[in-house]
Order: structure tokens, then sequence, then C-alpha cells
């Protein structure tokens, strides 16, 4: 039986929310592991730390912290609002934040990871032949870090598509603006004779995540380097 309007709509939010995420995390996720995994510093402990903080924190302090810090009335939101009219409360856009902020972690490693296993030899030869700090990042450190990237784009959008206690804490649970496939699964479960319908949800959540793992996997194979 094809699936209703109602859900494919749950299911386009869910996947804008995770495709912002995903975006978001991954832009501040590759200067963030370029410094962690290149420099040594006072603070870096303080700051590794910090970064993977939402893996040990419950999901709803995080999301309350969110709420403080980005609500209409928080140091942040308030400002966003009212300068930018960028809302984050309540809305799809906060799920959005809520989604990439417990994923980044994820994506920070598996970038760092990447970015340590590039050979600094090549670096330091793209450095003598007259390419500058930016040049030799994009044009060398990057491309070869490139399968790393993509493994934390995955981690990021897994996360992102199954993200439920800081989205519900910050967001809430509203239809058609931040109930997002995990919150609707949960909504169903806890109706009665929602089990059709959350098994329905849970059999389209498989599908969309098996597709985006095999495409992912397919990008990798063609970005990772070719081996003699």
């Amino acid at each position: 039986m094809p699936w209703s309007a109602e859900e494919l709509a749950i299911l386009g939010l869910s996947l804008r929310v995770a495709a912002w995420a995903t975006l978001v995390s991954v832009l501040v996720a590759v200067p963030v592991a370029l410094l962690l995994a290149r420099r040594r510093f006072w603070g870096w402990s303080l700051l590794n730390a910090i970064v993977h903080m939402p893996l040990v924190l419950p999901p709803v302090v995080t999301g309350y912290l969110l709420l403080y810090l980005f609500g209409r009335r928080g140091p942040i939101g308030a400002w966003l609002a009212d300068t930018l009219g960028l809302v984050f409360a309540f809305r799809w856009t906060g799920a959005a934040l809520a989604a990439a902020v417990m994923g980044f972690p994820l994506v920070v490693r598996a970038i760092r990871l990447g970015i340590e296993q590039v050979d600094h030899r090549l670096e330091d030869t793209a450095a003598t032949l007259g390419a500058g700090p930016l040049r030799v990042l994009l044009t060398v450190t990057v491309p070869l870090a490139l399968p790393g990237i993509i493994a934390g784009m995955i981690l990021g959008f897994a996360k992102a598509l199954g993200e439920f206690g800081a989205t519900i804490t910050f967001v809430s649970n509203i239809p058609g603006e931040t109930q997002t496939m995990a919150l609707a699964i949960y909504t169903y479960t806890q109706a009665p004779g929602g089990d059709a319908g959350a098994l329905r949800l849970v059999a389209l959540s498989v599908a969309v995540s098996l597709l985006a793992l095999l495409a992912s996997e397919a990008l990798a194979r063609r970005a990772a380097p070719e081996r003699p």
C-alpha cells in the first residue's frame, strides 16, 4: 500500500531537517577537526571535551540548553529574532539545529580521522612548490580527506534522521512544523491503535536510511584515492 500524503509530508520534513543539519555540521566540523588534528595548544583538551559533550549529556539536557540559549527570550535567540528575523524555538529550523548539535561530535571525529590519514609530505611538497596554506588545504588536504568528510556526512545525516530527545525538548512535537519521523513514530505509539501507522513510518525510515547508506558508500568509494 502506498504511503499517505501525511506520511510523505513527515518524510519531507525529516529529510529537510536532516539535510540542513548535515550541512551546518560539516561546515563547522571541518575547521574544528582540522584544528584538533593539526594543532596542540593550551585549551586543546577543553575544546575536545566541549565538542564531544553532546555524546555524554542526556539529550533532554542538550535540548533544554538550546531552548535557554536560542529561545525567543534567550541571549542568542532574542538577538537573532530581532536582528535577522531568524527563529529557532518551536520551528523546523530549531529541529535542524538540535539535530546538528547532537550529530556534531560524530561528524568531527570522522573528519578528524580522515585528516589525520593525510600524508604530511604531500602538503609539504605543495607548499615548497609555492602553494599557500589555503591552497594546500583546498587542493591537497580536503581532497585526500574526502572519504572521512563523506563518512562524517553519513553519520550526521543518520543521526539527524533519528534524533528525538533534544528535538522534542527544544521545538516540541508540532505536526507539520517540527514533527519528524522519530517524533511521529513516538506519537503513533502513544495513541490507541497507532501501531500500524508506527510500523509504516518505521518501514519508511528504514528504506530511506538504507538508500542513504548505499548512496554514501558509492560516493566514498569514488572519492577514495586509487591504490596501486
